[in-house]
């Protein structure tokens, strides 16, 4: 099964995530071309910058945590991918042209987590890791079918109420252990399930 790395904005279109057009995040914008918005390109010019360039994304590992910051619970999405089958995943996205990675993490925690999610961000926000993903299985833990995507990761507190859009059905909200138990690594896509055991190591939480 092809695993991609989604961009989950559905204000712009193109190819599918899930059960709707791929969003191209102010680096493309389906068939509109490049006259409603400068940073925008067609979506034949996006596939030839994806065949010569790495595209930049962010990607935010939601968590809550107790009254001392320890994280107490981690939430994964539940999707459905265009075959039928369900997967899991973690808030991800690209950056847009002239857009700051803070405002690019806030856009997609947004849009996949809801508005009333309320993450907490500070004003320079620092990643745990860089993810690369590469078209080619075995170059790095990640893979996405389509491009080489380097991705800056994040873990995110959030204080208000998931009620998830876009093309997830559900947000579950798992202890750290099962977080980071085989068996949900199995369902992450694209090799995200090392990429929550980062995460979780990263604010040690990780047994």
């Amino acid at each position: 099964m092809p695993v991609r790395t989604p961009d989950p904005d559905p204000s712009e279109n193109d190819d599918a995530r899930g059960a709707r057009r791929d969003p191209l995040d102010g680096i493309g914008g389906g068939s509109t071309g490049s006259s409603a918005n400068p940073g925008w390109l067609s979506d034949v010019e996006l596939a030839e910058a994806r065949r010569r360039l790495p595209m930049l994304y962010v990607e935010a590992v939601p968590v809550r945590t107790d009254g001392m910051g320890q994280v107490i619970q981690v939430g994964i999405l539940l999707r459905a991918t265009p075959v039928g089958e369900i997967t899991r995943t973690i808030v991800s996205g690209r950056v847009r042209y002239g857009e700051t990675v803070r405002d690019a993490l806030f856009r997609h925690l947004e849009n996949d987590l809801g508005p009333m999610a309320f993450p907490l961000l500070p004003p320079q926000p620092v990643p745990f890791t860089v993810a690369e993903y590469f078209p080619l299985p075995g170059v790095s833990a990640f893979h996405d079918d389509r491009q080489h995507a380097v991705s800056l990761a994040f873990v995110v507190p959030v204080t208000g109420t998931c009620e998830p859009r876009q093309d997830a059905l559900e947000v579950t909200w798992l202890s750290p252990d099962e977080a980071a138990s085989d068996a949900v690594a199995a369902e992450m896509e694209g090799g995200r399930g090392s990429l929550i055991r980062l995460a979780l190591a990263s604010v040690g939480a990780l047994r």
